[in-house]
């Protein structure tokens, strides 16, 4: 059950090392779109938003119905590890998504369906996490790759 979402979650540690395969620290630093934030903090924030959905999943699976904590991603992307080199967060995005699909793939399908309360968006289930971040780090490789083609890097 859920394969494909699994299987995107997998394939995106190499998407994202792929995209910003041999950028400087110039076109890192650069927005993917006016007013967007760098593609060095599009890169450390799919490390950070991983990371909390991969807690979140844990969360979820370890506890009955347990209250999810949200975060400002914004005041994330503005603290200063944010201007480290993004080696250190697609290290940490293949070594997450490792664990992470090893653990989505050994679920039952009754697993799907715990839930947890997200003070921002109601009661969510391992499934709507699940397909949300099947396409939250796809569409941020996209807004990396069409910098890429804008620009002619």
């Amino acid at each position: 059950m859920y394969t494909e979402q699994i299987a995107a979650i997998s394939a995106l540690p190499a998407q994202l090392r792929e995209a910003v395969a041999g950028l400087d620290d110039q076109q890192l630093d650069t927005p993917y779109r006016n007013g967007g934030w760098t593609l060095r903090q599009v890169v450390h924030h799919i490390a950070d938003s991983h990371l909390n959905a991969f807690i979140r999943t844990k969360l979820m699976l370890a506890e009955n119905h347990p209250t999810l904590k949200p975060y400002d991603q914004d005041d994330w992307a503005r603290l200063p590890d944010n201007h480290v080199p993004v080696e250190a967060s697609l290290l940490l995005v293949e070594g997450l998504h490792q664990r992470w699909t090893a653990l989505l793939a050994s679920l039952r399908d009754g697993d799907w369906e715990r839930t947890a309360f997200h003070p921002e968006n109601g009661v969510m289930s391992l499934h709507n996490i699940i397909q949300l971040y099947a396409t939250h780090g796809a569409n941020h490789v996209a807004q990396i790759v069409g910098l890429r083609e804008r620009m002619g890097w």
